[in-house]
């Protein structure tokens, strides 16, 4: 083993369980991160199964149509059965599909450092875009990312490489690292906008675009910046929260935005009841603008296994971790 390799696994080994990612850990889910796709043909128990019209054809052949025989037409496109049941000549038409190149949004602002399960939403994240990108990487798809947090944006352009991954990998573990709860940086809502624009600009067509965010700052602005990326791409959200919003404890709690303190009693019913609607309709919004888009929402937590909870929305059946 490395020296470098070692001082990264003791300072990794010496930061609480769940509330930074480590770099050992993206990378053994690259063992995890097979079996299933981000595409939209999908296995009916899936959340993507008919859930959007692809822009995007993969790679290969893709049926596309029957139709009659025009003079030119290579013979061994025949289709021998039509053509026997009509009594007229018909070919089938397959359309060669073309390279896909995968865009990973990842935040890891201070609003994702914030977890009262097993991991916090910023680890969750790292790991959702870990799975991503071994995942395009694996299937021969070219991947890249945008990784931002309240301070800063990095891109990474698309290649098709396990550097490329690692270059992701790093950069997502490079702003993971800067989060604590002592932060002098102020939470910058605005700074999802800026991300989406950096993805903009490198989009072209026929991308996957995944964004993996609690959408903290989602606005009208958001939106448009969206719906300018679906006008040529795939989308997918990827929405990281706690199970605490959707099911707080009627209790007393300390909650602190790093700066300042508050007490809040959620044993009062009234309060519990219209932070949990509240927060349906955060999600309800978001779910209705990218349904008009097409694109689906995967709901993300921080209670089970991050690769689980995708193969279970994925329709995919779950596999040991060795597997």
């Amino acid at each position: 083993m490395d020296w470098a390799r070692t001082k990264r696994l003791r300072i990794e080994a010496e930061r609480p369980r769940g509330a930074w990612a480590g770099l050992d850990e993206l990378i053994r889910i690259r063992f995890r991160a097979r079996d299933f796709s981000f595409r939209p043909r999908q296995p009916v128990t899936s959340i993507l199964a008919g859930r959007y019209a692809s822009r995007l054809r993969g790679r290969g052949l893709d049926f596309e149509e029957l139709r009659r025989y025009l003079p030119g037409d290579d013979i061994r496109a025949m289709e021998w059965r039509v053509t026997a049941r009509t009594r007229q000549p018909y070919v089938r038409v397959n359309t060669e599909e073309k390279d896909r190149a995968v865009l990973l949004v990842v935040d890891q602002r201070l609003n994702m450092f914030f977890g009262t399960r097993n991991r916090v939403k910023s680890v969750t994240a790292a790991e959702l875009a870990a799975l991503g990108a071994w995942r395009a990487l694996d299937v021969g798809d070219r991947v890249g990312a945008v990784v931002f947090n309240d301070e800063q944006i990095l891109e990474v352009r698309p290649q098709r490489s396990e550097a490329a991954v690692m270059t992701i990998l790093r950069r997502v573990l490079q702003l993971n690292h800067e989060l604590h709860a002592e932060s002098q940086v102020g939470p910058a809502p605005e700074q999802l906008n800026h991300a989406l624009e950096a993805a903009c600009r490198l989009v072209r067509h026929d991308m996957l675009v995944v964004i993996i965010s609690d959408f903290h700052g989602v606005d009208a602005q958001s939106e448009r910046l969206i719906a300018q990326i679906a006008a040529h791409n795939d989308v997918l959200g990827v929405l990281v929260h706690d199970p605490t919003r959707l099911h707080p404890p009627s209790e007393r709690l300390r909650v602190s935005d790093g700066r300042s303190q508050l007490e809040i009693d959620l044993g009062d019913r009234r309060l519990r009841g219209r932070l949990i609607a509240d927060y349906h309709e955060e999600q309800q919004r978001i779910a209705r603008f990218l349904r008009r888009l097409s694109a689906p929402l995967l709901m993300i937590d921080n209670q089970g296994d991050v690769v689980d909870q995708v193969r279970r929305l994925l329709g995919v059946p779950g596999r040991r971790a060795n597997g």
